[in-house]
């Protein structure tokens, strides 16, 4: 009878059954990837990625991430001044030519509340992966203008540049460095749900 059970429920989830898990496309239009990063100790510079996807699937029942991969491409950063957004596409900081995405792989999602959660993954720059914990929560779930569906959240975290290579720094005068080394994430998606 045990092994019937287990049988039964193994076929339940093969089909699918109690299963909401939906895939998410990403609204460019209504999201946002970015950045803020200390200048000079004593300000915070504020900067952003303009190409960027995402594999995502989110369980709409369960309120949780099944699935979140990303991909931001290093050569769109925009710090709204060009020469600086140069410089952070040379070998100094990305090395674009050589390393042209940042990628981030879920491996796990802790659920906390209906509403917020931590991604667990890892995080690729300049070809280096680190294991990174990211604070996430869900803004809601609305019908739209145009009767989609879609889901807001908001994602949160930081991570030390010089752990992926990003090494470059000056000295100042007075003491202390031009840029700091923690880079605060600060990302934004809306994005459409599609359902089976």
């Amino acid at each position: 009878m045990k092994k019937l059970r287990n049988l039964l429920v193994a076929g339940f989830v093969a089909f699918g059954l109690g299963v909401s898990a939906a895939e998410l496309v990403i609204d460019g239009g209504h999201s946002e990837v970015g950045f803020s990063i200390k200048h000079l100790m004593i300000t915070n510079v504020k900067g952003k990625f303009t190409d960027y996807d995402g594999d995502i699937e989110f369980d709409t029942k369960g309120k949780k991430f099944t699935k979140f991969d990303a991909t931001v491409k290093a050569a769109s950063i925009d710090t709204g001044i060009e020469k600086r957004d140069d410089h952070l596409r040379s070998a100094d900081f990305f090395e674009v030519d050589k390393h042209p995405d940042i990628k981030f792989v879920m491996n796990s999602y802790e659920k906390k509340t209906d509403s917020s959660g931590v991604l667990k993954g890892n995080i690729e720059i300049r070809g280096i992966s680190k294991p990174v914990e990211l604070n996430a929560t869900i803004n809601g779930i609305v019908k739209d203008m145009s009767g989609k569906t879609k889901i807001g959240f908001s994602i949160d975290g930081q991570i030390n540049r010089k752990d992926f290579g990003l090494n470059w720094n000056r000295a100042l005068e007075f003491g202390g460095v031009a840029v700091g080394d923690e880079v605060k994430l600060i990302i934004e998606i809306q994005a459409v749900v599609i359902e089976d």
